[in-house]
């Protein structure tokens, strides 16, 4: 819900390049995976994801469609008492953005489940622009989360109570929203919808500028922690109080894409002071918390993947994967 995000045909080039071309990042992982579809239930449609969870065998690299991942196909879910964390990507983004963050949990013994959220991703957009993106987003996770409690076959190797939401840019609007944030109307529009800005710039904006409809509630009670990852700030001060939740925040130091630097901080200025673990990405633009690029990839969309001198996204995302891997074993066990 940015000025970049209304550049839509570049956008899409960005996700059709990183959909079709991006690989891991050099890790090797014990993690099993499958591929999971929470059905159609009513007018809400089926949901595809990605199933990531620890396995005995030992990692190797995995061919999944033009994509490598350090981990087993179908592998056994080996152990019991696991917990759950469900992965939301940002804008445009897929069920593989995040892999090498999903096998690092898988590995130290979560279940992970990577989405799709119906019309906000690769492939399937036609809801990317309107104000409900924001409502169905955060229902999305809610009907995984239930789907794997009812329905999954190995639901009785989870850990009761214990789920967790990893989200980035829109997706970390997403968990924020699960774990009782509240969106606002009036300063999404003020953020992204200036005054001057041409009426028809993007869609949201027409329908901010004249009656948006009210979201319905979008918390989660059963989510009991939250890794936030340079979100997208559709929240004023209030709406923000009434998270009581752990949030491990992370910004990049640069954003990009629409999320700011300031956005993120008004974030955790506005969070309840002892619920939230505060990360930065020195020297690092918003596209940095997306998996390690390949040459290829680098070479046919630079901009997703040249990050700023002196940053190492691999390291980085070592250091990520760690301190998500802490923060749910702290909250979630």
């Amino acid at each position: 819900m940015t000025g970049s995000e209304k550049r839509t045909p570049a956008r899409r080039a960005r996700w059709w390049a990183a959909g079709l071309l991006a690989l891991s990042g050099v890790c090797a992982h014990a993690a099993g995976f499958d591929r999971l579809l929470v059905p159609a239930n009513g007018t809400e449609p089926g949901i595809e994801a990605l199933v990531w969870s620890p396995c005995a065998t030992a990692a190797e690299p995995t061919a999944l469609g033009p994509y490598v991942v350090q981990g087993m196909r179908r592998c056994p879910v080996a152990g019991e008492a696991l917990p759950l964390v469900v992965i939301s990507h940002g804008q445009g983004g897929d069920s593989l953005g995040h892999h090498d963050t999903a096998t690092a949990l898988a590995d130290a013994g979560f279940v992970v489940v990577s989405l799709n959220h119906p019309g906000d991703s690769f492939g399937d957009d036609g809801a990317a622009g309107h104000w409900r993106i924001f409502e169905s987003r955060p229902r999305d996770v809610s009907r995984v989360i239930s789907f794997m409690q009812e329905d999954w076959p190995q639901r009785r190797q989870l850990k009761s109570q214990a789920i967790g939401v990893f989200g980035f840019s829109r997706g970390g609007y997403t968990a924020l929203a699960l774990v009782g944030a509240v969106p606002s109307a009036a300063a999404a529009s003020a953020r992204f919808c200036p005054r001057g800005a041409a009426p028809d710039a993007w869609p949201i904006c027409r329908e901010l500028g004249a009656s948006p409809p009210a979201l319905r509630p979008l918390a989660d009670p059963r989510v009991r922690a939250a890794v936030v990852v340079d979100p997208l700030n559709l929240f004023d001060a209030a709406g923000l109080k009434p998270v009581r939740a752990p949030v491990q925040l992370w910004a990049s130091a640069l954003g990009g894409d629409g999320v700011e630097p300031a956005h993120v901080e008004a974030i955790r200025k506005a969070l309840p002071k002892q619920s939230i673990d505060h990360q930065v990405a020195d020297g690092a633009g918003h596209f940095v918390f997306l998996a390690p690029c390949t040459a290829a990839l680098r070479n046919l969309v630079p901009q997703i993947c040249e990050d700023p001198q002196g940053v190492n996204r691999d390291a980085l995302h070592r250091r990520m994967n760690a301190a998500a891997v802490a923060f749910f074993r702290q909250h979630l066990r």
